[in-house]
């Protein structure tokens, strides 16, 4: 599974402050402990700063990376920004978060996936709107990928996106969002999948519960990779789990391992 630490983006106040004031400290425990807590990628955002996003998005990859050796996802439709952060990286092969098929976004982005050599996270949406049924995310899916291809993007960096969207505002978009994943990885074995998990729940009480359900139900449509919270043991716990239920965990070897280091939540 491609676990994509959520926790260092600017929206939350704690992260936000820190970057604000240079916090370093601050910034390195968040990543460490997103870090030990199992995450493949940091999730980085600067995107609160405006126009000073571009700057604070450096400061942030260069902070994290003169301490732990972990590659990010670069999160901003912004351009520039993205330059930057991949100007800064020296932390390996990053993602891109995110591309969509709106023209002028999938303009100015692809080319800096494609002279980057990086993975990127492609939304199912485009000029038209955020799509409400299957069949129209999968459209937006099958466009993106086809174009990313073409332009020499290699189809296992790509990163499939559903659209999630709260349940609380729709009660079809917790299955239109299993029910893409499902399609997409039957079309395209070889594409990634990587949502925005806790999505799902915004608005609704108790969201930890929410997520964690709709992990497993993902999951078992074929998902495999979320943006997420690594830090909510009860979420990997299930992560684990699912993961040695679904047959991807070879002889159930990193359930062991997680429950012999005392990491499960029983």
């Amino acid at each position: 599974m491609i676990i994509i630490g959520e926790k260092l983006n600017s929206t939350l106040k704690s992260v936000r402050s820190a970057m604000k004031n240079y916090d370093s400290d601050t910034i390195l425990d968040i990543a460490k402990k997103q870090y030990d807590a199992g995450a493949s990628y940091l999730d980085v955002n600067a995107g609160m700063f405006l126009e000073e996003e571009p700057e604070r998005l450096e400061w942030l990859i260069n902070t994290i990376q003169e301490e732990i050796d972990v590659p990010f996802s670069i999160d901003t439709p912004n351009p520039k920004a993205i330059l930057k952060g991949l100007k800064a990286n020296k932390n390996g092969k990053p993602i891109i978060n995110s591309i969509t098929n709106e023209k002028e976004r999938f303009n100015a982005i692809m080319p800096l996936a494609v002279e980057y050599k990086t993975g990127i996270i492609a939304l199912c949406m485009d000029d038209s709107g955020m799509p409400e049924t299957v069949d129209e995310r999968l459209s937006v899916a099958e466009s993106l990928i086809e174009k990313l291809t073409r332009e020499g993007v290699p189809i296992e960096d790509i990163y499939i996106d559903p659209m999630v969207r709260p349940i609380g505002t729709g009660s079809h978009y917790g299955v239109a969002a299993i029910e893409t994943i499902r399609n997409v990885k039957l079309e395209f074995p070889n594409v990634h999948i990587a949502c925005g998990l806790s999505n799902i729940s915004y608005g609704l009480p108790a969201r930890k519960i929410m997520n964690q359900v709709f992990l497993i139900a993902a999951m078992a449509a074929g998902m495999d990779g979320a943006i997420l919270d690594p830090l909510d043991k009860r979420l990997m716990t299930y992560l684990y789990a699912a993961e040695a239920l679904l047959g991807r965990d070879e002889f159930c070897m990193e359930y062991l391992t997680k429950y012999r280091n005392g990491e499960l939540e029983i």
